[in-house]
């Protein structure tokens, strides 16, 4: 058998229509769009845009539904542009190609997303051709956001047909990641929690964590507890993920792995005017950990990298706008530093 190599993405595929606004107004108030731009958006489009820039010589695979459309172009386009194996990506006339109205407040960075599915709420098991893929590292996204995989499957007992398509990879040889999207409530458990044993890797946020696993990510202050970082962690192995847990938060990030080797690093030091907006900054740590997987780095170095990237990333409004070289993005550890007391 030949020796796998290289990292597919696949899920959601979605055009950021993002808005640089003075401020989100209150219900029937009005505010002032500074500026608009297109941008990247979901967990495969934005982690692929991310190791393609990181590492061009990295083989990369992208697997989605896009509609029949200039949205739908644009993103095959891009794709090619940048070397990546687009023939997974499949055009559809049953629906436009999925997109977010992504609102940025200029002096915070912080969105609020309008998000219309789209072609994404098509992709389904059926959607993804195995037998082809190349990859060591399958990376799927967004758990909470495809209707056709969070829907129960009688085959495995009414649990999300997430868990079909993952078993299959893992039994091909693949290592699977997972990305979820912040969405609290009843279904984090009901579809969330029956996927986990079936992925090798899960970095997810400490909103998310914490709604998992019901256990606080910070204190009456707003302060992180990190303690609970690792809690979280050590709950979510116990859930069944296969081999490593990472949170990560604006402050800092834990890795915490069924092995046993556990590393807590402050995310960098960044100023305030280098924040351009938050989009993508999750995405950008989640590749920034799966390069430094698929290259068998240690896990502070992955960390560096995962923490370097989201910094990067902030300096620009849309997801990868603000995106460098794997030299250039290591550099702004040095440049920045680490958050002291955190």
């Amino acid at each position: 058998m030949t020796e796998r190599r290289g990292i597919a993405a696949g899920g959601n595929w979605i055009i950021d229509h993002v808005k640089l606004i003075e401020e989100l107004p209150p219900e029937e108030q009005l505010t002032t769009i500074i500026s608009e731009s297109r941008g990247t958006g979901g967990a495969p489009y934005n982690v692929l845009v991310n190791l393609a820039t990181l590492d061009p010589a990295l083989p990369l695979e992208a697997i989605g539904i896009v509609g029949n459309d200039d949205d739908g172009q644009h993103i095959i386009d891009h794709l090619a542009s940048l070397n990546i194996d687009a023939r997974q990506v499949r055009k559809t006339s049953d629906a436009p190609t999925s997109h977010t109205d992504v609102m940025t407040v200029q002096s915070t960075g912080r969105r609020t997303f309008f998000h219309n599915p789209g072609a994404n709420a098509l992709f389904g098991p059926a959607s993804i051709n195995l037998n082809t893929l190349k990859c060591s590292i399958l990376h799927l996204g967004y758990l909470l956001l495809l209707k056709s995989l969070d829907e129960p499957d009688p085959e495995f007992n009414g649990r999300p047909r997430w868990i079909g398509v993952l078993g299959r990879a893992r039994a091909a040889g693949m290592l699977t990641s997972l990305d979820m999207v912040t969405l609290l409530g009843p279904r984090i458990r009901n579809i969330v929690k029956p996927v986990l044993p079936y992925a090798d890797y899960f970095v997810l946020n400490e909103l998310e964590a914490s709604g998992l696993t019901s256990i606080p990510a910070r204190d009456n202050s707003g302060r992180l507890i990190r303690d609970n970082l690792r809690r979280m962690a050590a709950s979510m192995l116990d859930m069944g993920v296969q081999r490593l847990v990472v949170i990560h938060a604006p402050e800092a990030a834990l890795w915490l792995s069924a092995a046993g080797s556990d590393c807590y690093m402050p995310s960098l030091d960044v100023p305030k005017q280098w924040i351009k907006g938050t989009a993508g900054a999750g995405d950008a740590f989640c590749a920034g950990i799966l390069y430094g997987l698929h290259q068998g780095w240690a896990p502070q170095r992955c960390l560096e990298l995962a923490a370097a990237n989201a910094a990067m990333s902030l300096s620009d409004p849309t997801c990868t706008g603000g995106l460098k070289s794997l030299g250039e993005t290591m550099k702004l550890i040095g440049k920045f530093g680490l958050r002291p007391d955190v």
